[in-house]
């Protein structure tokens, strides 16, 4: 079960596609945050949603607002995908341990070993302001990120 509207957003660390730490708690008092879990890179919904984002950026990476995609793939295998698909935000990687941060959203399958398509928008206090939870095989909207975003 996913965590819900006005939860504390769990923090977390990662590792992004250069190898470098990311934090949730670095934006807090910052940015707002779209936190977007997804299956796997390289798959075609997924590739097709995060292309999406890419084509939209300024809307989902500015001054007041920062994206984080996170996958259980690999570092090495998003760095890959991200230089393929030409993607300049931060993907990362919730490979190890295995879904950790995935679990603490609560947006893991256990059977399939990997992220559902989860999306939550975090307030710059740290607090979950909306959220929405795909299962694998169907694309979320961005448009319902952007009304989000204005909602803040």
């Amino acid at each position: 079960m996913a965590i819900e509207v006005g939860t504390k957003a769990p923090d977390f660390t990662l590792r992004n596609q250069h190898g470098e730490a990311v934090s949730l708690f670095d934006f807090q008092g910052k940015k707002n945050v779209v936190l977007l879990f997804y299956p796997f890179a390289f798959t075609g919904v997924c590739t097709g949603e995060l292309c999406a984002l890419r084509d939209e950026l300024p809307k989902f990476v500015n001054d007041d607002v920062q994206l984080l995609a996170v996958s259980n793939d690999s570092p090495f295998a998003l760095r890959v995908f991200a230089e393929q698909e030409g993607l300049d935000y931060p993907l990362l990687s919730d490979f190890w341990p295995h879904g950790e941060a995935s679990r603490a959203y609560g947006v893991f399958d256990e059977e399939k070993g990997c992220a559902v398509r989860g999306t939550f928008i975090i307030d710059k206090a740290g607090e979950v302001r909306w959220t929405v939870v795909n299962g694998l095989p169907d694309a979320r909207d961005l448009d319902d990120y952007v009304k989000a975003l204005e909602s803040l």
